[in-house]
């Protein structure tokens, strides 16, 4: 038994045939459904599915009681961060659903960012999602951040702006961290300024010429040379970028996403993760003694 997450455009407030007929098939199959409270679609798939007598279904709520929940099924809530508010108040349950779900099926007015991030977060987690685009009646199945890099490319910038404006950074980071230039880009939502550290970080990173092999070892010594977790990843993340994820894939045997999420600055990847990557884009660790203060681990080339 899969779980299916089943989510959609508040806008579609009727679902077509197309959709009741593959809600008919997840029923048939007894699929575990996750949907989540709002109006629009949320309520539309819980009306059918009440109208199917259907029970292995959990509703999804951000705070202690569910919006709608029409078949007073079991229900999971989800708290959000304090500060959250609105839309970002609600994404809580989505993001807990993407997490939960094996595949999902998303039921999409045409317009809504909300509805394409929770297909971003699905692909972010390594799952399919299918994306029924109600007004063209157009089937789209999206497997991974690639194929949803090249759908949303094709989309209208107002709604490439809404995304990015709605997305956490972390995703963002997910989404738009490619090999090479992506007007997406482009559209990263704007923070407050960084400290010169950070914007001296941030030209390396998105600078359009990769770092030489010295370059590269002067910011990962430097980040092991200070203890701090967080920069030694998010400075291995940078080298790992401009070196080229898909070849460092190839290297390693692992997933372009996974590689994204592990050398995020919050990531927390194996030891032999990094080892691999380090060996990929042609550096190797070194250990030096360590009676003398000034001696620290440092990172060194094969070349």
């Amino acid at each position: 038994m899969n779980t299916i997450f089943i989510g959609g455009s508040r806008h579609v407030s009727r679902l077509p045939v197309e959709v009741k007929k593959r809600l008919d098939n997840v029923v048939a199959s007894g699929h575990r459904v996750i949907v989540g409270d709002a109006n629009g679609a949320d309520k539309a798939v819980q009306k059918h599915l009440v109208d199917t007598h259907y029970d292995k279904v959990t509703v999804f709520c951000t705070g202690d009681k569910p919006r709608n929940n029409l078949g007073t099924w079991q229900t999971h809530h989800v708290d959000a961060p304090k500060s959250a508010k609105g839309f970002h108040f609600y994404a809580a349950k989505d993001r807990e659903m993407a997490r939960e779900a094996d595949f999902g099926l998303m039921i999409w007015d045409g317009k809504s960012p909300g509805t394409v991030l929770n297909v971003l977060r699905l692909a972010i987690a390594g799952k399919i999602a299918v994306l029924f685009n109600v007004p063209d009646k157009d089937v789209i199945n999206i497997k991974t951040v690639d194929q949803w890099k090249t759908f949303i490319a094709r989309c209208n910038r107002d709604l490439q702006k809404d995304i990015a404006d709605r997305a956490t950074p972390e995703e963002w980071r997910l989404a738009v961290g490619a090999d090479q230039p992506s007007l997406l880009a482009a559209l990263e939502p704007t923070a407050d300024p960084p400290s010169d550290a950070a914007a001296s970080e941030s030209r390396v990173a998105s600078s359009t010429k990769a770092p030489s092999p010295e370059e590269m070892l002067t910011v990962l010594n430097k980040a092991l040379a200070e203890g701090d977790a967080t920069t030694i990843m998010d400075s291995l993340g940078v080298a790992a970028r401009e070196h080229g994820m898909s070849q460092i894939s190839r290297d390693t045997g692992l997933s372009r996403e996974s590689l994204y999420r592990s050398l995020d600055a919050n990531g927390n990847p194996e030891f032999a993760t990094v080892l691999k990557v380090l060996s990929s884009i042609g550096l190797h660790l070194q250990v030096c003694p360590g009676g003398l203060r000034s001696e620290h681990p440092r990172v060194s080339s094969d070349a």
